[in-house]
């Protein structure tokens, strides 16, 4: 389970190789074609597909930005890129909009909009505004297609660690700097609580998940994309401290799942939570639990031991690899870099 050979390394690999359908149909036609020909063996670690207007054409994957030529060939010299032009944008956000911009003003005014399949494109252009607020975004100028990966199994492991001798669940906070593969495990760990485990053995838990960004569920007109388990319920692109509220009012969760806690609000609400005697697992961004600790509000739930178990992840030497579990009562190290196998767990 924690080791693997190159051999199944690579044939994992070739399994995942194909771009996903939704992504093509997500860009023109000439730029398709540049995506379909990325290197197969690249192809199942691209983590975003980024559009400037009259800059490279650039994918990321293995945590560095790649350029790509009009052959879909990675080059080294950004002058040799694919150079992206304003047509291409245009296009590009007619698809993903489904030539419908006003059916998506709402999340237009939170910057993104998410796309069959529960990936996430970020939006960059002029900000209109009405007052004070964002009212749309327009002369758009640039885009960032974030793939959304499900890797079903990834936290299977780390299970045995948060949940109790009785098979209880312990609040967790999953800490990591960005794209280190938090939210991938958070949905697993999700997904897991829901629907049960035979190793582990425990039955399922009722969680309900506030997912402000789109990012945990993928929901796609209100359908979530991703498979976070059967008895999971989910408040889609709902702020943190008001949907976990609701939750708390009107669907009587055993567990609550967020993602990024980090705002005074978030973490009253998280409290709230344990105080009806629900449990939480959620995320924050930073490099390890000295960064976070300097953050005063997460500082503050932390002194409080809310979280029962705190996992650091980190993206070396891959996405995902967990490099420790602190028993979060005590402050001790129960694990070290056992759990991040060859290929990452993410």
């Amino acid at each position: 389970m924690i080791q693997t050979n190159d051999t199944n390394f690579l044939k994992k690999k070739l399994s995942e190789s194909t771009m996903r359908q939704e992504i093509l149909e997500a860009l023109p036609l000439n730029l398709r074609e540049i995506i379909m020909n990325i290197p197969i063996i690249l192809a199942a670690d691209v983590e975003e597909i980024r559009l400037r207007i009259n800059r490279p054409l650039m994918i990321y994957a293995n945590n560095e930005d790649i350029h790509l030529d009009l052959k879909g060939e990675i080059v080294k010299d950004k002058n040799k890129s694919y150079m992206v032009t304003a047509t291409d944008i245009s296009k590009a956000f007619q698809l993903i909009t489904d030539y419908s911009i006003y059916a998506l003003e709402e999340e237009l005014r939170n910057g993104f909009v998410t796309i069959k399949g529960g990936h996430r494109v970020g939006i960059s252009g002029r900000v209109v505004l009405n007052g004070n607020k964002i009212k749309t975004i327009k002369d758009i100028s640039g885009l960032n297609i974030r793939i959304s990966k499900q890797k079903l199994g990834i936290s299977d492991e780390l299970m045995h660690f948060i949940l109790t001798s009785t098979k209880n669940f312990m609040s967790t906070l999953i800490i990591s700097p960005p794209q280190s593969g938090k939210t991938t495990l958070l949905r697993d760990i999700i997904r897991n609580l829901s629907n049960g485990m035979k190793n582990p053995y425990f039955n399922g838990f009722k969680v309900s998940v506030v997912d402000e960004r789109s990012e945990i569920a993928g929901c796609f007109q209100g359908v979530p994309q991703n498979d976070i388990g059967y008895r999971t319920d989910v408040l889609d692109a709902c702020p943190k401290a008001e949907g976990i509220m609701m939750l708390i009012r009107s669907m009587s969760p055993q567990i609550i799942g967020t993602d990024e806690i980090g705002k005074k609000e978030d973490m009253e609400a998280v409290e709230e939570a344990l105080n009806a005697g629900i449990k939480v697992v959620t995320t924050a961004h930073g490099k390890d639990l000295e960064e976070v600790t300097r953050r005063p509000t997460l500082n503050q739930l932390l002194k409080q031991r809310i979280f029962e178990r705190i996992v650091i992840l980190t993206n070396q030497p891959r996405v995902g690899t967990i490099h420790s579990i602190i028993d979060g009562s005590s402050s001790n190290t129960i694990y070290t870099n056992v759990l991040g196998r060859r290929e990452g767990i993410c």
